[in-house]
Parts: structure tokens; C-alpha cells; sequence
């Protein structure tokens, strides 16, 4: 590939934009504000005999003043415009903060002989990670974040692993957003934490012997690539396993019996294991079936058999068993057969029981299994609403006869329940309240299928305020990400009631690319089959004006990440359809991206998107890539957020595309570019620096769709 490079030039315009734009703020009297002109300095980029021109490559030197310069006019330009929406969103930050109960518990979970939960404290920005002895013991405060992130713009933490006899506890925080974890050990009994243990670390697990650690760590790429053992009070930090080949990450897991210890090594579409005894933890790791193309395994343990959730008969899954000491791959016993229309998503094991997650017609399933006894019968947990959504609780106990799981749906608040895996008694734990008045009989959940353009049958599911005629052309918000097979739950947002009391319909378009529909629904919508996935949102959201849902003055959508990459290709595919465009961390720069190995997850992304370097790849991809799509025409208003240390989408692409659409656009919609000078990927750590934002954005829609 050629690369004509770009040539220095001064400073100076940016900072005199930036001056502009915050006097523009101090005076209410100052006409409307410019916003921000980035200079063109054109890269001329060949491959395969085609070339490319990139304006604004140099936007990606982040360490350079004039960089920054330009990202901070682009800040204060959107202040600039915001500025008159501030009552507005003072208003609608206090509605949201008016449905939190600001100082709350978790429900505690069991882990031995404690209970162990989280806690928030109205006024601080972070929970309290707190346990105690028994049902009566005092509280121990494990962790109290809020101590972490002081002095800190972002604090998350990542690893939180108890040694078994409870005494230790091993954690990772990341304190600038760039998913960059640092491991330390803390001394329940005396309070005393460790000096830094390692770098860079992704997955952390503890032996048997309550002083070894296994951890993984990631190179300059942000692949997981290596894994490593430690002996507490020792120097010593042993390299166990190096996965070499770029396509795969490598991380530690440990069974919920406690017995054994995997080393997952995988790519998108191929994955082996490595066993190590936990009693043993001085032992090398054992590959249990050797990697193949497109095969996958999953492991748990139980007794003397490896229970393994498989590809090797469909793509959906089935579940097999081998046994401990003789696991080769022509031993498998089949346990849950293959059946095509159902997707397992994950297997849950315990001393008695199976516990399968599924996605079955777009909907999560509980598929309960008694493994005592020669034939394990199983049975369903069945849920009350058309659209929802259902996560596995915390479930540390392997000898246990209860399941405990999360359910929610657009109007039920998240519910935690467990379930009797014998009686199939549900019981309610905790059902998060929301203040303010909410009441859920005010509003309706629908779910349908609209037929895509090719006959494919895309799910989606909205919410909307009961006394409205859902088929008076509202203002509405259609959500939608469908990528990597993930599935969007249909899930509670109380912070979303301050959209839909204003009349405006939610709805998620549940599209190919995404897992809603088993495997095949992800197959359909990745490598070259990855258009499918703008068109399904297209057929979903023409759908919703035809039938008079919305209309295209009053339709906005949102998106982020892969979502965010759906949002450009769409505005360009189809700018006439949408009034307002959400953006959020947008993957929007994809060939630039996907050329550039030494960029975190490019070449892991080779199997969901293919690899530019081959002629095929590279013309499909070029065209949908949003970024070198933007032409001369019309575009809908757009709020764009990029963070600067985002490590999953560099903070340049959504301010490249931003800098080429202002150059290329006709109209006169409001173009914005917020970017977040200390978050990760999306959004700010904080609670509360969330509703600020969630805030400015609501305030941001409600302008464009004209709703007060």
C-alpha cells in the first residue's frame, strides 16, 4: 500500500476556533455558532489498483497539541449549540435521578461461608464491593471504588476473585478507560494491599492451594495472548502458554466445582482447551482436543465428566460429556442433542443440576435439566411478557439446588429471582424500584416481524405510553446493533420513561448480524453477507412509516460501536429516512481500520468483517464503509460521542467522519461531536457523569423531533 504522508501545519486556527466557540458561550447575545472546520491534508492510499484519498488521517495523532486543539473545538462548539437546552437538561437529569433510589443493596449472594454484595451510597459515583459472615455477621468492605477513583476521570474494575478460604482477594482496575487492568491482591484480614502484581490483565482465577494465581495478559495489540502463574510472596511469574497466532485470544477460566482450570484459547469461529487440576496448580496444562477449523467447545465440570457445550454437530450447539480421564474427542457422549431452531447460548452446571440458556423464535429460553439418574429430564421456566430478557445471577455455589437468574423486559424493572431447580418455585428477591411514580400499566410492549426486502423475517419490539395511538405518526427512536452474534436484550432503562412519557416510541430492530435468531441469524449478517444487516434495519424502519408508527420528519435512530458503524452506513444508504442520528464510539472508519494490523482487535475482526488485504473483501467492505461512503447531499441531524481513550474504537474515526461530513454535507441539520476527554468505549465510569450525558442527549433528540 502507497501512503503519500501529511504535511505539518500550524496550530493556530484550532486554537482560535476554540477561543470563538467559548466566547461564543459567555455571550447569550452572540449569533449562532460556527462549528469547527478541520484542514485537509490529503493521503493518497492505493490497493489493489484502487485509490482512496483520507483528509483527515492526520486527526489520529493523539498526542499531538494540534490534535487535541481541534477535539477541544469540537467540544466547545457543541456546548456552544447545547447551551440553550440547559434548563432541559437540568430538567430531564433530575427526572432520571428522581427514578434512582441513590442509595441501594444488591441482593447477596453465597460464596461459602459469606454473603457477598454491593452497595451504593447516594452522592458517590461508584458501589461499595462489601460481604459479611452469615446472615447477622458485620459488613467487611472489600472494595469501595469510590476510594479507587478518587483523583482518577474513569475507574472500572475488571477481575474480582476470592481465594477459597476467603482470606485474599485478587482485583484489577483500569483508571484512564483504555481497558489496561492492573492485578492486585488485598488482605481481607488486615485491610493491606498488594504492590502492583501484573499488567495488562484480562482474566484472573485462584488454585486450590489459596496462593497461586493464574492470570492472562495482552500484548501492544489488546490481543489476550499470554497466561501466566504466580505464587504469592515469590518473584516469580511463570509463562505457562503464548498463543502466537494473531486470530486468537487466550484466557483462564475455573470451574464452578472448583476442581479444574481452563486455558480457552479461541477465535471468532475456532477454539481448544487446556486443563490443569486446581489441586495441582505446579502441573503444565494438558490440550484436551486439538484445534480444528470452525470447531468450538466450552467447558464445566462435574464429578468424573467434562460437560462440553459443542459446534461440532450444528452451529446452534448441543452439549456432550466425556469423561475426566479419557476426553478425546471420539469418546463424546451426547447429552443435549443438536436442534436447529434453538441456539444454546450457555450451560450452567451444578452437583445436580444443568441449568441451559437458550434463543429460541428471538426469545431467551431457561432449559432446566436433573442430571440424577440414568435419562436427565428436563423442563422450562416459563416468563410472562411478549418481549424480555434473561441473565444468569450470581450462581458461586456448585452444591445447590437453586438458580438464581435476572429478569426484565421495556416495563418490568430488573428482577432477581431464584428458582427452586426441584419445586420450580420462582421467588422474588429484589425487584429495582423506581421512584417517582412509575407505574408499568401505563404503557404496552409490542413485539412483531417485519419482512426484509430478501423474505427474512427480522424481529423488533417497542414500548410505548398505553393512551397513545401508536399509529398516529409519533416521534420514535428505533435502537438497533447486530453484529457478532451478540443478541440486544429487550431490557429496562428507567432513564428511557423520560423519552416515552413524552410520547415518543422505542423500538429495537433485532437484525441479521445480531444472535436474536440462532447462529445462522449471525452468519447471515457478517463477512460478505454484512450488508444484510443495513438493509434489515432499512426494510424495519420504511416498515414503521408505511404502517404510520412514525414518519420520516419524526423517525431518529441510535447506535454505538458496530452499532455505530449501522448508523453511518444507513445515513448513507437512505439520508432521506431519518430526522436524527445518535452515533455513539461508531465504527465508521473500517478499511483505514481494518488495514492497520497494530490496532487493538483488527486482526481478530479478519472473521466478522474480512480482511481488506484481499481484493474480494476489500471491495465489499469499501462499500458500505461509512466513512469513504460520505458524499455531496443531504444528511440527517447527527450527534456523534467518541471517547479519546477508547481502545476499541480509536476516538479518530467517529472525528474523521464528523470532519468529512461537515466538508461534503448540504443542508443546514446541526452536526455535533462530543468527545469525552477521560472515558473508554462509550461512556463515562460515573453514574451520575452518565445521566449528565444521557441528559444532554435526550435534550439533544427532543430538539430535533420537536417534542417538549
Amino acid at each position: 500500500m502507497e501512503v503519500t504522508p501529511p504535511v505539518k501545519k500550524s496550530i493556530f486556527p484550532f486554537l482560535v476556533m476554540s477561543m470563538l466557540a467559548l466566547n461564543t458561550i459567555a455571550d447569550p447575545a452572540a449569533p449562532a455558532p460556527a462549528p469547527p472546520v478541520a484542514k485537509k491534508i490529503p493521503q493518497t492510499l492505493t490497493l489493489h489498483g484502487d485509490e482512496r484519498v483520507d483528509e483527515y488521517g492526520w486527526l489520529r495523532d493523539k498526542k499531538s497539541p494540534e490534535t487535541l486543539a481541534y477535539l477541544e473545538a469540537e467540544n466547545a462548539y457543541a456546548d456552544a449549540v447545547m447551551k440553550p437546552t440547559e434548563e432541559l437538561q437540568k430538567k430531564l437529569y433530575d427526572e432520571m435521578l428522581g427514578r434512582i433510589k441513590q442509595t441501594d443493596i444488591q441482593v447477596p449472594y453465597h460464596k461459602g461461608a459469606y454473603l457477598y454484595y454491593s452497595r451504593t451510597v447516594e452522592g458517590k459515583q461508584y458501589p461499595i464491593l462489601a460481604r459479611k459472615k452469615g446472615n447477622d455477621g458485620a459488613e467487611e468492605i472489600l472494595l469501595d471504588v469510590n476510594q479507587l477513583a478518587e483523583g482518577k476521570k474513569f475507574m472500572s474494575v475488571n477481575a474480582f476473585a476470592i481465594s477459597d478460604d476467603a482470606r485474599l482477594l485478587a482485583y484489577s482496575i483500569d483508571d484512564n478507560g483504555y481497558r489496561q487492568y492492573k492485578l492486585f491482591v488485598k488482605d481481607l484480614g488486615t485491610g493491606k494491599t498488594s504492590d502492583l502484581i501484573a499488567e495488562r490483565v484480562d482474566s484472573v482465577e485462584w488454585a486450590k492451594d489459596n496462593k497461586t494465581l493464574f492470570y492472562s495478559v495482552e500484548n501492544d495489540a489488546k490481543r489476550s495472548s499470554k497466561v501466566f502463574r504466580h505464587v504469592l510472596g515469590t518473584t516469580e511469574h511463570t509463562l505457562l502458554f503464548e498463543e502466537k497466532d494473531e486470530m486468537f485470544d487466550v484466557y483462564v477460566e475455573r470451574s464452578r466445582s472448583g476442581e479444574w482450570l481452563f486455558l480457552d484459547t479461541g477465535s471468532k469461529t475456532t477454539n481448544e482447551v487446556r486443563l490443569i487440576n486446581a489441586s495441582k496448580p505446579e502441573a503444565d496444562p494438558v490440550l484436551m482436543q486439538p484445534r480444528k477449523n470452525d470447531l468450538r467447545y466450552h467447558l464445566e465440570h462435574r464429578g468424573d465428566r467434562f460437560y462440553i457445550m459443542t459446534n461440532d454437530a450444528g452451529i446452534n450447539y448441543r452439549v456432550v460429556t466425556a469423561a475426566v480421564d479419557d476426553y478425546a474427542q471420539s469418546k463424546w457422549k451426547e447429552l443435549v442433542p443438536y436442534r436447529k431452531p434453538v441456539r444454546i447460548e450457555s450451560v450452567d452446571l451444578f452437583k445436580d443440576h444443568m441449568v441451559l440458556r437458550l434463543r429460541e423464535g428471538g426469545l431467551s429460553q431457561l432449559e432446566i435439566y436433573d442430571l440424577r439418574g440414568d435419562s436427565p429430564k428436563s423442563h422450562r421456566v416459563n416468563f410472562p411478557e411478549p418481549a424480555y430478557a434473561v441473565f444468569p445471577n450470581a450462581n458461586a455455589e456448585f452444591d445447590t439446588h437453586t438458580y438464581r437468574y435476572t429478569y426484565q423486559s421495556f416495563i418490568t424493572p430488573s428482577s432477581v429471582y431464584d428458582y427452586d431447580l426441584d419445586s420450580r418455585k420462582q421467588t422474588l428477591l429484589k425487584r429495582t424500584e423506581v421512584l417517582g411514580g412509575y407505574d408499568p400499566a401505563k404503557y404496552k410492549v409490542e413485539r412483531f416481524f417485519v419482512t426484509a426486502t430478501d423474505g427474512a423475517k427480522v424481529p423488533v419490539a417497542m414500548v410505548y405510553r398505553k393512551d397513545l395511538d401508536p399509529k398516529k405518526k409519533n416521534p420514535l427512536l428505533l435502537y438497533a446493533y447486530g453484529s457478532y452474534g451478540s443478541s440486544t436484550p429487550d431490557a429496562f432503562n428507567s432513564n428511557r420513561f423520560s423519552l416515552i412519557d413524552r410520547g415518543i416510541i422505542y423500538a429495537i430492530a433485532h437484525i441479521r448480524g445480531g444472535g436474536e435468531m440462532g447462529k445462522e441469524w449471525h452468519e447471515a449478517g457478517r463477512m460478505m453477507t454484512k450488508k444484510n444487516t443495513f438493509t434489515d434495519f432499512v426494510d424495519v424502519a420504511d416498515y414503521l412509516v408505511k404502517e404510520g408508527y412514525t414518519s420520516k420528519d419524526k423517525l431518529a435512530i441510535s447506535g454505538g460501536s458496530a452499532g455505530g458503524l449501522l448508523m453511518g452506513a444507513v445515513v448513507n444508504m437512505r439520508p432521506d429516512l431519518f430526522k436524527a442520528v445518535m452515533a455513539y464510539v461508531p465504527f465508521v472508519d473500517v478499511i483505514n481500520t481494518m488495514l492497520d494490523s497494530s490496532l487493538p482487535l483488527t486482526t481478530q475482526e479478519y472473521i466478522e468483517w474480512g480482511n481488506p488485504n484481499e481484493k474480494d473483501a476489500y471491495t465489499y467492505m469499501k462499500s458500505y464503509d461509512p466513512y469513504n461512503n460520505v458524499q455531496k447531499k443531504a444528511y440527517p441531524a447527527m450527534l456523534v460521542r467518541t471517547s479519546l481513550n477508547d481502545s476499541q474504537v480509536g476516538y479518530w474515526e467517529g472525528t474523521k467522519w464528523v470532519a468529512r461530513l461537515r466538508a461534503n454535507k448540504t443542508d443546514d441539520n446541526v452536526l455535533l461531536l462530543r468527545v469525552n476527554m477521560g472515558a473508554a468505549h462509550g461512556r463515562a465510569s460515573g453514574r451520575y457523569d452518565k445521566l449528565h450525558e444521557d441528559a444532554h442527549d435526550y435534550a439533544w433528540l427532543l430538539g430535533q423531533l420537536g417534542v417538549k
